[in-house]
């Protein structure tokens, strides 16, 4: 195939993704619809779940956070949302009922991104981290909401080894609030993200709506390639762990932003924006702190069109509101 052609088809591709996220940074601005489905982040860090939920077509009615930069970014990003800064453990229900401004059962979803450190493969399993416990607290919440449907997302290592418990522990405790609780492990790489990354999903529905979860249907994949304009992958996958020739790059953590290996462009880090482009952040994201707190943000973060395809679903088959975006 001649140089041009295959240049050409190149920037097709990027183009394509450049304009995915284009159109869902558009849709998460856009003035709520009437009758928008509403949403309440616990755990919410930067804004990834809520960039997600806010490209659907959702309006969020609170954040809950503990970490000041995190919330700062989100504050940056979602300036019409209320955040709550602070331990969410300390967050009575009534309270947080009160700063959403509605009552029980009023609220169509409640998400939630319980810290991982402790089901974390990237480092050492720690069972007796007390993070694994923190679940306790968004079911404690989901009991004060009593929303329609529930979210909760973790990382793969939390249904696996000695966590498996934890997880078993997790599911249960979902289904004793009153909801119907489903999981899978989905990677973010089947749903428009070009980036192998794997999230355990738990969607429930409440048991009076008599709904059964479903996980959502795969979108249109990405190569890494198609989120880093001008960024041609070397053939080692040893000396370029992130930017394979073909299909997504590896899963991009916040101790990411330390490595240095070889690129086209020289030997130097994988740099923020290509995370962020990676994680399926839009360019007009803006991140508050230090490098080392972007990475973290980065690489806590569920990839917002991973959350997008979950919350698209979830308010077509749950919800039962008809998508017309």
């Amino acid at each position: 195939m001649p140089k041009a052609r295959i240049r050409s088809r190149l920037v097709g591709r990027l183009g394509a993704y450049r304009r995915v996220l284009e159109l869902a940074e558009a849709l998460a601005r856009a003035p709520r619809k009437p009758g928008a489905p509403t949403i309440v982040s616990t755990f919410a860090g930067i804004g990834g779940s809520s960039l997600g939920y806010a490209s659907a077509g959702y309006r969020e009615l609170l954040a809950v956070e503990w970490n000041e930069g995190a919330a700062a970014t989100f504050r940056r990003n979602f300036p019409g949302v209320p955040v709550h800064l602070g331990d969410i453990a300390a967050l009575e229900g009534r309270e947080a009922l009160r700063l959403a401004g509605i009552a029980p059962g009023e609220l169509d979803v409640l998400d939630g991104s319980p810290p991982c450190q402790g089901f974390s493969t990237a480092g050492r399993f720690i069972v007796s981290d007390p993070r694994n416990r923190l679940f306790e607290e968004f079911v404690r919440l989901l009991e004060a909401f009593r929303p329609r449907a529930m979210v909760m997302e973790n990382v793969a290592g939390m249904a696996k080894g000695g966590m498996k418990a934890v997880f078993a522990e997790a599911l249960g405790a979902l289904r004793e609030a009153g909801y119907a609780v489903r999981c899978w492990l989905l990677n973010a790489a089947r749903y428009g993200v070009p980036q192998a990354r794997e999230r355990v999903i738990f969607i429930g529905a409440r048991e009076d709506l008599g709904v059964d979860p479903t996980p959502p249907p795969p979108t249109v994949p990405f190569a890494a390639r198609d989120a880093v304009e001008g960024l041609v992958a070397t053939r080692s996958q040893r000396i370029n762990p992130w930017i394979p020739a073909t299909g997504p790059a590896a899963t991009v953590c916040k101790s990411s932003g330390g490595y240095r290996g070889k690129f086209p462009d020289g030997e130097r880090s994988l740099t923020v924006a290509e995370a962020a482009a990676l994680t399926s952040f839009p360019a007009g994201f803006a991140f508050e702190g230090t490098d080392r707190a972007k990475w973290a943000g980065i690489g806590n973060s569920v990839p917002p069109l991973l959350m997008k395809a979950v919350a698209g679903h979830l308010a077509e088959t749950i919800l039962e509101l008809k998508d017309e975006n």
